[in-house]
């Protein structure tokens, strides 16, 4: 039930009884019938302006602007963001509502409202504050001022009043208290034999053959990681991530009490991150062996270690509902968990995980900052790292690393006063292995914003490593998919391999057929995995779904599929839309329908999980899309030889800096950047995102220094 309305106390009312009231000629009943217009216009979704409907139903005298926060809450939750500022409110909602470009129509409907809504920020919370639907944080902790209300306004008397949907306040509050208890100073699982942590670190890390300018931020990462219950290490694409992380558990592993008692998982957002993060893992393990010589047996670690999972999996995610089998009550088994690609967990994801593990296990987070965020509401690395290029360690914190490391923290990555407890957890990877040629330099300078250095870049680069179709079209989108651009993968390499088919069929009669099966659907897989168009968006022929469309027609023309291709044919490579634990599979796993070993042939989907094959039959598969085109987003924790992003005009805040950054970090040999018009580079590299979120706040308000 609904809280009745809240008698505040005299001093509260005080701060806002100068606030003019709205405009009377606004009735909630008018406010309701434009947040349908503008719903018709595709400014805002059914759903964002059913919640304020379901207000309007169970309280009809709310006043109109809390029915448009409700709306534009709701809207700002779908793109990502896990609250509404209500200083945003003020001087452009259009930018608020993340308008496209080509909806100019729909965005001239906007004044004529907002003309009748309030002009100051106090009138706003004034209104939400006397709404039974919305609970105060803070103020309201008990539970007898807690009755369910579906919204929470933050920071009610301050400069910076946030209003929630009732879960992501939850969630985030439980984050930022999970994340405070582990950063807490003296948290440390058990004593740590410091000079025994030093002889390991020196081995696994022997200082460079030349001078080296600066610290090993590897090192460092790993010091860091040995103090506490909670690590996390960021950088970019080549800095080493999982390299540090596979000698951290080597470094654990060497300094346990009981090493053979150590409990250790692995696991990423996606299926693809899960079995990257253990195939370099265990190649990170094996060529530090010679290192350690027989005094650390590290076939042994790999053994204990496990094949990686999917988060969804780890946590045994119930199909139909929002629970997990693992949480605080049944917490997951394990000493440490690491966790790749963090910077595509959300919110809610984050909190369950965080929930479920148990408070003396460790836990690190490997990824990206400067990535995408999730598709879904927060963007939880993001908000963690905010201060990773800064450092500011603490004087305890640097003389940890002296003694521990032997490493000196340079002065610019001290704490100028008060030393944050989280900034003592984080390590920013500085130095890229992998990216130093054309695409790392093409990454680095959209990633700083310089869109002139980056078209340098793209023009300037003779090897061929990146090349710009700028004034493109879909078409030439297609022909570098197939037959593809000189010297780089394309889907030729997929369709030759596919082409073997009838050989491997004749063999059938043959003894071990079964192998030469695998071998061939494995060659099939790893084929298709050299190359990928990356979208923007799904819609339209710049998207997702028209030049799938457009491939697959491309690919049938040329007889590499078959000529009319059904819903299902041989070839046809698939993404896993929802997780599906009963078949193995999880969103964001790439599998390719190919014949059956078995005698007749029938289609199997094959999944290459890790070293493993797993194959499900197309019938059990109901939630997959076509994949020879795929977003930027749901490319995340994969890596091609060959990338081409496509980048389409009007897409708006959706063409952001992220996620050409992302775009460009999937390519491991070759990029190519398909422009609709010249400038969408630019225009990109302009406009970083930047998504609402009360985190960072909230562990401030939960933490100490350090």
């Amino acid at each position: 039930m609904l809280a009745h309305p809240r008698h505040h106390d005299r001093t509260t009312l005080d701060l806002f009884a100068d606030a003019p009231e709205p405009s009377p000629a606004l009735t909630p009943a008018a406010t309701l019938a434009t947040l349908r217009a503008l719903t018709d216009a595709g400014l805002l979704r059914h759903i964002d302006t059913a919640l304020a409907a379901e207000l309007h139903a169970r309280q009809p005298d709310a006043a109109p602007c809390v029915l448009v926060a409700c709306a534009l809450l709701a809207q700002m939750e779908g793109r990502g963001h896990s609250c509404l500022p209500l200083a945003q409110l003020l001087p452009a909602p259009q930018d608020l509502l993340g308008a496209p470009d080509d909806k100019p129509e729909a965005l001239a409907q906007l004044p004529a409202l907002w003309g009748e809504l309030p002009q100051r920020l106090a009138e706003w919370v004034a209104a939400l504050r006397a709404c039974p639907w919305v609970r105060l944080a803070g103020q309201d902790e008990d539970a007898a001022h807690d009755q369910g209300q579906p919204l929470v306004l933050a920071q009610a008397n301050g400069s910076a009043p946030r209003l929630y949907l009732r879960r992501y306040w939850q969630h985030e509050q439980a984050v930022a208290q999970h994340l405070a208890a582990r950063s807490e100073p003296g948290q440390q699982e058990q004593a740590i034999d410091e000079a025994a942590a030093r002889t390991w670190l020196d081995r696994f890390f022997p200082p460079p053959a030349e001078a080296s300018a600066g610290p090993d931020w590897q090192k460092i990462a790993c010091a860091l990681a040995l103090r506490g219950r909670l690590s996390i290490i960021t950088g970019g694409p080549g800095t080493g991530k999982t390299y540090t992380a596979a000698r951290l558990l080597a470094l654990l592993f060497a300094t346990a009490a009981q090493p053979d008692q150590l409990r250790v998982a692995l696991a990423a957002p996606t299926g693809k991150a899960a079995a990257r993060l253990k195939q370099s893992i265990d190649q990170a393990l094996g060529a530090l062996q010679p290192q350690v010589g027989s005094a650390l047996d590290l076939a042994a670690l790999v053994q204990r270690v496990g094949a990686a999972r999917t988060l969804h999996s780890l946590l045994g995610a119930r199909p139909g509902t929002r629970h997990f089998g693992h949480h605080a009550g049944r917490p997951l088994e394990v000493d440490m968990l690491i966790v790749d690609e963090a910077s595509m967990i959300h919110l809610e994801m984050m909190a369950a995980l965080l929930a479920a593990l148990p408070p003396g296990a460790r836990l690190v987070l490997l990824g990206d900052k400067d990535q995408l965020a999730s598709v879904e509401a927060g963007a939880v690395l993001g908000d963690l790292c905010q201060d990773a290029q800064a450092g500011r360690y603490s004087t305890a914190t640097v003389d940890w690393l002296a003694r521990v490391a032997g490493e000196a923290v340079p002065p610019a990555f001290q704490a100028q006063g008060a030393a944050p407890a989280l900034a003592q957890h984080i390590t920013m990877l500085r130095a890229s292995r992998r990216f130093g040629g054309p695409i790392g330099q093409l990454a680095q300078a959209v990633n700083a914003g310089d869109a002139v250095r980056a078209l340098a870049v793209l023009q300037g680069d003779a090897s061929g490593a990146v090349a710009q179709i700028g004034g493109g079209t879909p078409e030439q989108a297609v022909r570098l998919a197939w037959p593809g651009r000189a010297d780089c993968a394309s889907y030729a390499d997929y369709a030759r391999e596919l082409a073997r088919w009838p050989s491997v069929a004749q063999a059938a009669a043959t003894p071990g057929f079964e192998s030469t099966h695998a071998d061939w659907v494995r060659a099939v897989l790893q084929a298709f995995e050299r190359f990928r168009l990356l979208c923007a968006v799904r819609a339209g022929d710049w998207g997702v779904q028209g030049l799938n469309r457009a491939v697959e027609q491309s690919l049938a023309q040329a007889g590499a599929i078959p000529p009319r291709p059904g819903a299902w044919y041989a070839g046809r490579p698939v993404m896993v839309t929802r997780n599906d634990p009963q078949q193995g599979v999880f969103n964001g796993d790439i599998g390719i329908a190919l014949p059956a070993s078995a005698p007749g042939h029938a289609l199997r989907v094959f999944f290459l999980q890790g070293e493993e094959l797993h194959s499900v039959a197309p019938t059990r598969l109901p939630q997959v899309e076509t994949a020879f085109a795929m977003t930027v987003h749901k490319s995340q924790g994969s890596e091609f030889a060959h990338t081409a992003l496509v980048l389409p005009a009007g897409c708006g805040p959706l063409l952001s800096r992220e996620l050409v950054y992302t775009g460009i970090t999937r390519a491991r040999s070759s990029f190519t950047l398909v422009e609709q018009h010249p400038g969408l580079l630019a225009q990109a590299a302009g406009q970083p995102t930047e998504r609402a979120s009360g985190l960072a706040q909230a562990l401030v308000g939960q933490s100490g220094h350090g």
